[in-house]
């Protein structure tokens, strides 16, 4: 499964992805929106995990993009806002697959990229 991470944070986004590429996961790591477009427009992604307050660019755009680009991608955001606590996430993004804090420990991310990429799978094959 290939995994692309958008966070800011350099420090938890390779947390993030350590413990991805221990259950086998083909991960890259993008800090920004233009290098998170770039690895959208390189690379075939089955999940992506993304900060919903980037440092650098839209989240929004990324997933824009991401919808566009890679329609059969799942998102799964994470944020330490209250932002779109509501689940209007869902109405705004057609691939937000889920919303979790970025506290959120990191099995119980693997667990859900693991379900979500196992969910791609399911439907494309």
């Amino acid at each position: 499964m290939h995994v692309l991470i958008v966070e800011s944070n350099p420090s938890l986004g390779l947390l993030w992805a350590r413990h991805l590429e221990r259950f086998g996961v083909r991960v890259v790591l993008a800090h920004t929106q233009d290098a998170a477009i770039q690895a959208l427009s390189d690379t075939t992604f089955e999940v992506i995990v993304l900060d919903l307050v980037l440092g650098d660019g839209s989240a929004l755009a990324v997933s824009d993009f991401a919808c566009y680009r890679q329609p059969e991608a799942r998102v799964i955001f994470v944020t330490n806002t209250s932002f779109f606590s509501d689940g209007s996430i869902f109405q705004y993004c057609g691939n937000a697959a889920a919303l979790v804090p970025s506290s959120t420990p990191p099995d119980d991310l693997a667990a859900l990229v693991e379900h979500h990429g196992a969910r791609h799978h399911a439907a494309s094959g």
